[in-house]
C-alpha cells in the first residue's frame, strides 16, 4: 500500500458523504450479508464437505476459506470505518490513516484450481473478489490525493486578455463607435 500524505480538505467531504449515502448503506448491508452467508456456510456445510474431499483438494479449500475470510474481514472493516465516520466516531481525518485503508488486490490467481470445489466456495471466492475490489477502488477514489495544478501558459495568456478587456484598454467596438 501506498503511503500517501491527503492535501487538501475536498476527500474530507467526500469521504462524509459517501458514508451517508445510501450507495453506502447498500454496500454496508450487502457486505455484511456476505460476510454472515461465508461464516455460515464454513463452519456449517463448507466443513462437511471438505472432509469428503481428497488431501489435495482439502488443501486448497482450505486456502481458499482463508483467503475469502481475509478479503471479507479487510472489507468489513473498511465498511465499519466508514459507518464510524457517518455516525460522527471517528473523523475523515482517522479514517484516511494508512492502518484503515485497503491494500490494492494482488495479482489474482485463475480459479482452475478451485473448479473441483464446492460450487458454493467456488462462489464465495467470486462474490468475496468482486466485493473486495468493489471496496478497494472506493477507498482509492474517496481518499484520491488532490493535486495542486500546474501553470498553464494558455490559460494565464487567456486570463492576461480578459483583465486587458475589462481595463477599457482593448475595445474593439471602439472602431464602430467612431465611424459616426
Amino acid at each position: 500500500m501506498k503511503s500517501v500524505s491527503l492535501v487538501g480538505d475536498g476527500w474530507k467531504n467526500r469521504v462524509t458523504e459517501f458514508a451517508s449515502s445510501e450507495v453506502f448503506d447498500r454496500l454496508f448491508k450487502e457486505g455484511m450479508a456476505l460476510v454472515e452467508e461465508a461464516a455460515a456456510y464454513l463452519d456449517g456445510p463448507g466443513r462437511q464437505q471438505s472432509r469428503q474431499l481428497d488431501r489435495e483438494k482439502a488443501l486448497v479449500y482450505a486456502a481458499e476459506s482463508m483467503e475469502v475470510t481475509t478479503r471479507l474481514m479487510q472489507s468489513a472493516s473498511w465498511l465499519v470505518v466508514q459507518r464510524a465516520v457517518r455516525e460522527g466516531d471517528m473523523t475523515s481525518d482517522e479514517a484516511g490513516e494508512d492502518k484503515f485503508r485497503l491494500s490494492a488486490p494482488g495479482e489474482l490467481r485463475q480459479l482452475t484450481a478451485v473448479e473441483h470445489l464446492p460450487e458454493m466456495l467456488q462462489d464465495l471466492v467470486v462474490r468475496s473478489r468482486a466485493l473486495y475490489e468493489r471496496v478497494w477502488r472506493l477507498d482509492e477514489t474517496l481518499f484520491a490525493v488532490e493535486e495542486t495544478p500546474t501553470e498553464n501558459p494558455v490559460g494565464n495568456q487567456l486570463q492576461r486578455l480578459q483583465d486587458i478587456a475589462e481595463s477599457g484598454a482593448f475595445d474593439p467596438l471602439a472602431i464602430w463607435r467612431n465611424v459616426k
